[in-house]
C-alpha cells in the first residue's frame, strides 16, 4: 500500500479510470456482436446496427481505449463481413 500522499490519489484515480475503461470496452464489445449477430442473420436494420458498431469503435479508439491499429482491423472486419453478406 501507498504511503505518500500522491501515490494514494494515483491508485484511486486509476482505479475510477479502470472502471470508465471496462464500461467502455464492455458497450464496444456489445455493439460488434450485435453488428455481427444482425449481419448473419440478415436483419433489415444490419446496416444501421453496423453504422452504430462503427461509431462506438471510433469513440473507443478516441478515448484512448484501444490503440489505432486495433480500432482499423475491428472496423475492417465488420466491413467485410458486411459485404460479403451483400
Amino acid at each position: 500500500m501507498a504511503n505518500v500522499k500522491s501515490a494514494k490519489k494515483r491508485i484511486k484515480v486509476i482505479a475510477a479510470k479502470t472502471l470508465a475503461n471496462k464500461a467502455v470496452k464492455s458497450d464496444l464489445k456489445t455493439a460488434i456482436k450485435k453488428a455481427q449477430a444482425a449481419i448473419d442473420n440478415d436483419a433489415a436494420d444490419k446496416e444501421m446496427v453496423f453504422r452504430v458498431a462503427v461509431k462506438t469503435i471510433d469513440q473507443a479508439r478516441a478515448k484512448g481505449v484501444i490503440p489505432a491499429n486495433t480500432a482499423s482491423r475491428k472496423k475492417s472486419s465488420l466491413a467485410r463481413r458486411m459485404n460479403a453478406a451483400g
